[in-house]
């Protein structure tokens, strides 16, 4: 019965997956465009890796984010887009939703999370007499 619950999970999860990307009309992101961007509206800010050390962060109430942390790593595409959109009240950090087109923003985000990494579990089985 598990079984059949997860199997229908998964094929409910991958055709809502299929049908969103078709409706959405969004192009792929696109990393260099996105890289290209950063690199022009952002980086000065953000810093060269997203960590929120450009050379404009220290004169900068409160300091950028700091992509690559883990309370910003784990918010959704559509929180991190809202931002990238409409800026972030009581910060430097405008709106770009008048300068980028919607594309533009999602490359941006595209290019943003390519800087976080995430370390895989090790596969290798718990040592001999290991409890949890």
């Amino acid at each position: 019965m598990q079984r059949r619950a997860l199997i229908g999970m998964w094929i409910g999860l991958f055709s809502g997956g299929l049908l969103l990307s078709y409706t959405s009309g969004a192009e792929s992101p696109n990393l260099e465009n996105g890289r290209a961007i950063y690199e022009r509206h952002c980086q000065s800010c953000h810093g060269e890796r997203g960590r929120g050390d450009g050379p404009r962060a220290p004169f900068l109430s409160p300091r950028p984010g700091n992509f690559v942390s883990a309370a910003t790593s784990v918010k959704s595409d559509e929180e991190l887009l809202a931002v990238i959109a409409n800026g972030k009240p009581r910060t430097a950090m405008k709106g770009w939703a008048d300068i980028l087109s919607e594309q533009d923003q999602r490359d941006v985000l595209a290019y943003i999370r390519s800087f976080i990494r995430f370390q895989r579990p090790s596969l290798t089985p718990p040592p001999p007499g290991y409890q949890r």
